[in-house]
Order: structure tokens, then sequence, then C-alpha cells
């Protein structure tokens, strides 16, 4: 096998850790030539799409892929900003702030990059952009509160891929869920509070709270994914936060696709059935996104909205991913300090850091190596 090259190293540099944030992904511009090259990457992969893949690849090349970019793209333009994706936007502000964050208590070198797990920027480029920064140790975070093994275990698929090419393997570390860490809980909760103040908090004797997360085949929870359970903890959690009772929220699942039964009960029955029902007032929320984006901004705060307005609800309103927010990204800076032990250093010495690396390029010299 040829491994991919490794970038130049000069013994007696400084060796840093480095931190990559994972979020999904998505297409590079709202058209239908970029939407049909995201699509084919995503649903391409075994993880999202458990069909036979002679099968599957008739379905995706033959209809999907000739059928879906228009109208995805058309969705894609309805919530793209100047700037562009706001997935991408968010994702990469995250990083910036984190960056910030973790600086204010780690003094050892420490790099901190963002990744899509389909589209750009790549793990792979990632990878290469901190390993070209001499980070020696690696923590990954994929920005899926909950487990999933089409989202977690996918982008644990990709960066095995991407190692696999390597001579040089950095040191990993795997963040495998967050769903109920504390931090997370309370960044969620503060969001929603911080709404409550400028809307009112709900009447919730003729309003309800939604908790709506992205769907996945109902098989998947029968063959042992946590998904589901992880999905209903936050959901647990996050009330006892906000200190809204168990008949005043209601757990749902948005975005199914294809013929096949999946997690129940769906969000827009779930809305149809609730404006029906004279429920005034909904509030919806999107525990399981850590960025705003095509599901959030279109499918909810659009679609859902028109759903439940037209069964005859009164008052729709979509609390926006907690995003950037100082509690969302310090969350986050909580949860990578913790798995950070002994590759990140409060205590250390930039002047006995230098003196180390000098001692490591003389006895490198002494035995005879060439940088």
């Amino acid at each position: 096998m040829a491994y991919r090259p490794e970038p130049p190293f000069t013994h007696g540099t400084p060796l840093s850790s480095g931190v990559l944030l994972i979020n999904l992904g998505t297409p590079d511009e709202p058209t239908p030539s970029a939407v049909r090259r995201y699509l084919k990457q995503f649903l391409s992969d075994t993880r999202v799409v458990e069909i036979p893949k002679a099968i599957w690849w008739l379905i995706l090349n033959l209809i999907i892929l000739n059928v879906r970019p228009a109208k995805s793209a058309k969705k894609y333009a309805s919530i793209w900003t100047k700037e562009g994706s706001p997935l991408r936007i968010y994702t990469s502000r995250q990083t910036q702030m984190l960056r910030g964050f973790l600086g204010e208590k780690i003094k050892s070198p420490l790099k901190v990059e963002y990744a899509m797990r389909y589209g750009n920027p790549s793990i792979a480029s990632a990878i290469d952009k901190l390993k070209a920064a001499n980070c020696e140790n690696i923590l990954v975070l994929p920005l899926y509160p909950q487990y999933a093994a089409s989202t977690t275990a996918s982008t644990m698929d990709e960066l095995g891929r991407v190692l696999a090419e390597m001579r040089n393997v950095p040191g990993i570390r795997f963040v495998r869920s967050f769903h109920d860490h504390p931090a997370y809980i309370n960044a969620i909760a503060k969001n929603v509070l911080a709404e409550w103040m400028k809307i009112g908090r709900p009447n919730f004797t003729t309003d309800k709270l939604l908790m709506t997360f992205h769907g996945l085949p109902k098989f998947h929870l029968e063959k042992g994914d946590p998904y589901h359970c992880h999905c209903h903890k936050s959901a647990r959690l996050i009330a006892e936060e906000l200190g809204v009772k168990k008949d005043d929220y209601v757990v749902t699942f948005q975005s199914r696709f294809g013929k096949a039964e999946w997690l129940q009960p769906y969000t827009d029955k779930t809305l149809e059935t609730l404006g029906a029902a004279g429920t005034k007032r909904i509030d919806v929320i999107c525990p399981g996104f850590a960025a705003d984006c095509l599901e959030t901004l279109e499918e909810i705060a659009m679609e859902a909205k028109e759903t439940f307005l037209h069964a005859g609800g009164k008052t729709f309103n979509y609390i926006p991913v907690a995003n950037d927010t100082q509690a969302y990204v310090r969350a986050l800076a909580d949860i990578v300090e913790e798995h950070l032990v002994g590759w990140g250093s409060a205590d250390w010495d930039r002047e006995a850091a230098k003196r180390a690396d000098m001692a490591s390029m003389v006895r490198a010299k002494a035995i005879g190596a060439t940088s």
C-alpha cells in the first residue's frame, strides 16, 4: 500500500494536541449539481442506507439523484445566507469560539479545526491540517449529542479510513456521545429560557413544548441502536432543567424518508393532532442538532409551522438551535477539556518546553537524524 506523504518535520519543533469538531455536512452551493454531489456521497454510505448495495445503487443513481437534487436545491436556497450554508457558518463560529475558550484554560499548544462527514471541509483535509501543525494527538468530537450508527459510527468509519492511509498515525480519542452531559443539558435549557424571556413562557394548560429529533428507521432501534433512548433521556433532562412537567412536553422524530416505518411519533403527524385537538401554542426545539440547518430552518421553522397552523393551531414558535451561543460552546469546551486529560496542560511552561525541544533536537542529530 502507498501511504499518503507525511508533512515535513524538524526535530525540536514543538508538538501540539488537536481538537477536531465534525458535523454532518452541507452542499457547497444551493444548486442541483452541488446538492447531487452531496446527496451521492451521503446516500452512498451503507451506515445511512442499509439496503443491499446492488438494489440501492439502481434506486439511488436511476431515480433519487435524477429527481431529488432540484427539489432539495430549492429548499437549501430558502435558508441560504450571504455568508453561505448556515450549518457551515455556525460550525466555523463554534470552532473559533472554542479556540478562545480552551485557550483560557489550556496553555500547552492546542489546535482546533472542524470538518464535515460529507462535503467540505473533509475529515481527511482537516486531519492533514492538524498533522501539518505538528499535532501528535487528536481528540475527535462529532457534533451529534445522541449516538447513532448512521452518524457517530459513520464518522468513526471515515476517520478509520483516513487513518489507514497514514504511515504516522496520531493518537486518537473519540467522544462517543454527550446526550446527558450536564453542560450540554444546561446550554440547551439556557437557550430556551433566553427565548422565553422574549416571548413569554408557555401556558401549559393550552400550550406544549415539542422536542423534535432527526428520525431513523425503526429497525435500527430493534437491532440495538441506542439513539432512541439517548433522545428520550436528553429530552427528560432538558425538561427537568426547564421545570417542565412530563405532560407538558412531547418528543417526536422528523425527516423520515421512504416507505419503511421510522421512529415514532412523527413530528408532522403530531403537530396535526395537536393543532386539531385545540392546542393553542407550540414551542419547538431541536436538541439533537448542533447547528441550524435545512432540517431545522426549512423543515421545522417553515413546513412544520404551516402544518400546525393549518391544523388549527394559533401560535408556532421555532426556538433556534443553540448554535454559537456562549453557553453551548462553553459546554463543548467542558466536554473537550474532560477528554484532553494528559494531552493539554494549564501549567505548561513555554521556556521549559523550549529547552526540552532543543535537547530533543541535539539528541536526534547525535543519532544521525537529518532534520
